[in-house]
């Protein structure tokens, strides 16, 4: 077949050659430069366009089975299953890590701080440096000794000397035990004499003064220097005389340069109790895991805030691991928590380590500023738009939608930020979604525990999902074993989440029995949360074994606890105490005891069957007045005491599955049951 015959086929006229010469096309210039405009703005759009991230590995496969074990799952980022211990060679404790940042950084800024209204005032790496081999030769010559069997207490708030007191220690091998208020007198006096602590740097005189309490009645008998940041006066030093504990100020502690001693640096540091000093190094990957695939480089340009408690492990490890480790910079916040706003938009932080509850307070803000329904139409589907590109991979902050509808909201937190990490509670995948789009930045989720050094899961950066934890760090296995009480099994992919590797402390200071609780005969950790294994090898929390839970706001609640002090009420017979890591408030499902109810309730004015008083809103009124009464006079904290609560005038029993046959309460089931009540309190109940 020729050409021309195809041609005649297909019915197609003939063209002669001569009709597409290029000679032939008359543009104007207006058309021509029309042309090259579009030509060069499809040239920057492919230059510049916006790109996926690129993840590390397989998003369908983040982890991998163990020997063949579903269940126990390690990193896909690992070629095999031995795990990663030490991301730096020569960075293996604390102070290898500060004297890293230290080379990188030098004269330039390290700590951070202002007053109300001023600009932040910063100390150099090399000032911090100095100030800790001061600090730290003063302590010596108090006589506290260079191994890590000498604990010394810091009972302050975030601030630079905090982290100049622990370098110190660190820096001739000391070890640091925080103490913060909500301790308690009694565990405070614990810790004291369990660690036989000698010297305690304070903040100011009244937390020293507490210490002095406790000296002068003869339950902390170590105790025999305080260290405070403030000045004190002349009363306090007398008084602390009378009992034999010394009195200084932070700079007596620092002695001259005349007296500085050599670093003595032990490698068994991070391997002794109590649990903030184990396997340090280790946690580094929260950080490297990220670092190491060039999604997220930390550089010295970087800043963090610093607000959330230095005594909790979290915070400690996004300042040594994170930011001093690379040189970065820590701006600390004024103390006061409602000028923490301000605080960063003077700092501009590029990382912000936040917890649940405060993206949640955001979240709300962010939804309440917006009143008129054009603007609320507006900004959802500004959302809808962006969550499309976070669903391709691609993580921005300048797009249109960010130009007309996020500018603001960014700009309330310094319009700086690149990376938020947020742990110690669950957070809402709504929530995590909608800020992800506003914000910009990447946003991970972690999950540990104190035990395992803050992390053993981290969501892998280009996995914009949420409803899950992320994969296990390199540096832990992750297995789920059976609770089948709670009809867990492994075989499912659900049980209770436990953790081995380098990451994992070797016990608690001088208690083999929670020691042997939490550590099993091989090394596994056992969290006391229930977990669940994803399709994609990420981790889903979805419950607690241990009866024991955080509200949002990170404090820790004992349910049973609570429910011993308001069995002591009289109508109560029976009393379950819920949270939800998600929610800020408790609740309850109360039995009133029906041999005394109606009497009860009668005294009051209200009169009615057992069953009509327990639908009554005066009576349940009355009902939680008691309660929060006796929750007081037993010296529940604010945030033990329930919130509101449902009467039920059924018995929790053996027979309808609400009790276990040693009469304890089936709390999974019980939670089941009365969900939609339990709903319905969360969804009406305002703090």
């Amino acid at each position: 077949w020729s050409t021309c015959s195809v041609t005649r086929c297909l019915l197609l006229p003939t063209l002669p050659v001569s009709s597409f010469s290029l000679s032939s096309l008359s543009l104007s210039p207006s058309s021509l430069l029309g042309l090259g405009a579009l030509a060069s703005l499809t040239a920057y759009w492919l230059v510049y366009r916006p790109r996926p991230m690129r993840p590390p590995c397989d998003l369908q496969a983040q982890s991998v089975a163990v020997d063949g074990d579903p269940s126990c799952r390690r990193s896909a980022l690992l070629k095999d299953d031995s795990l990663l211990e030490f991301y730096y060679d020569d960075t293996r404790t604390f102070y290898d890590m500060f004297q890293r940042g230290l080379r990188i950084a030098g004269d330039c800024p390290c700590l951070g701080y202002r007053k109300p209204g001023q600009p932040y005032q910063w100390i150099s790496y090399t000032e911090v440096a100095e100030k800790a081999r001061l600090l730290g030769s003063g302590l010596l010559a108090k006589g506290c000794q260079p191994n890590p069997q000498q604990f010394v207490g810091i009972f302050a708030p975030n601030r630079p000397e905090w982290v100049i007191s622990e370098l110190g220690c660190y820096t001739y091998s000391m070890a640091v035990v925080p103490l913060y208020d909500t301790l308690g007198p009694e565990a405070m006096v614990h810790i004291l004499n369990m660690a036989e602590i000698s010297l305690v740097i304070c903040d100011r005189e009244e937390k020293a003064a507490s210490m002095l309490e406790n000296k002068e009645k003869g339950v902390t008998p170590t105790l025999s220097c305080l260290v405070l940041f403030n000045d004190f006066s002349d009363a306090f030093v007398e008084r602390a005389k009378d009992c034999e504990v010394e009195v200084l100020k932070l700079e007596q502690l620092m002695l001259g340069r005349q007296n500085l001693k050599d670093p003595v640096v032990s490698l068994s540091l991070h391997r002794m109790p109590p649990p903030e000093l184990l396997s340090l190094p280790c946690a580094l990957l929260i950080s490297s895991l990220v670092s190491s695939q060039g999604s997220f480089v930390i550089r010295q340009e970087d800043v963090s805030i610093s607000y959330l408690p230095l005594a909790h492990m979290f915070e400690r490890m996004i300042q040594v691991v994170s930011m001093f480790c690379h040189g970065a910079r820590v701006g600390f916040y004024q103390g006061d928590i409602s000028l923490l706003m301000d605080d960063i938009k003077t700092l501009k932080p590029t990382f912000f380590p936040v917890v649940p509850r405060l993206l949640n307070r955001i979240y709300d803000k962010i939804l309440g500023s917006v009143t008129s329904p054009l603007r609320r139409a507006l900004l959802h589907y500004a959302v809808r738009r962006k969550q499309a590109e976070l669903s391709s991979g691609v993580v921005r902050n300048n797009s249109l939608w960010d130009k007309l509808v996020f500018n603001r909201i960014q700009a309330n937190l310094g319009g700086n930020l690149r990376f938020v990490l947020t742990a110690s509670a669950p957070i809402s995948p709504t929530v995590l979604s909608f800020l992800r789009a506003t914000l910009g930045c990447l946003i991970f989720e972690g999950y540990g525990q104190t035990e395992c050094t803050a992390g053993c899961t981290f969501s892998m950066p280009g996995d914009w999902s949420a409803g899950h934890v992320g994969a296990p760090l390199p540096c832990a296995m992750v297995k789920l074993v059976d609770i089948p009480d709670m009809n867990y099994y492994a075989k499912n992919g659900d049980g209770e989440i436990c953790v081995q590797g380098p990451s994992v402390f070797r016990g608690y200071l001088k208690d083999a029995e929670r020691t042997s609780e939490a550590l099993d005969s091989d090394g596994w950790l056992h969290t006391g949360d229930v977990g669940q294994w994803l399709p994609n090898g990420t981790l889903r929390i979805i419950d607690r074994k241990k009866h024991i839970f955080k509200l949002s706001q990170g404090e820790y609640i004992a349910p049973e606890k609570i429910e011993n002090v308001y069995m002591r009420c009289v109508p109560v017979l029976q009393v379950f105490v819920h949270g939800d890591s998600l929610q800020s408030f408790l609740i309850g499902i109360v039995v009133p005891d029906p041999e005394v109810f109606v009497d009860w309730a009668k005294d009051r004015g209200i009169v009615g069957s057992h069953e009509e008083l327990c639908q009554n809103p005066d009576v349940k009124k009355a009902v939680l007045e008691d309660m929060r009464a006796v929750g007081k006079e037993a010296g529940l904290k604010s945030f033990e005491q329930v919130k509101d609560l449902h009467l039920h005038p059924e018995t929790f029993s053996v027979a309808n599955g609400l009790l276990t046959p040693t009469m304890k309460s089936r709390r999974a089931d019980i939670r089941r049951v009365f969900q939609e009540q339990i709903s319905s309190m969360y969804s009406k109940t305002a703090i």
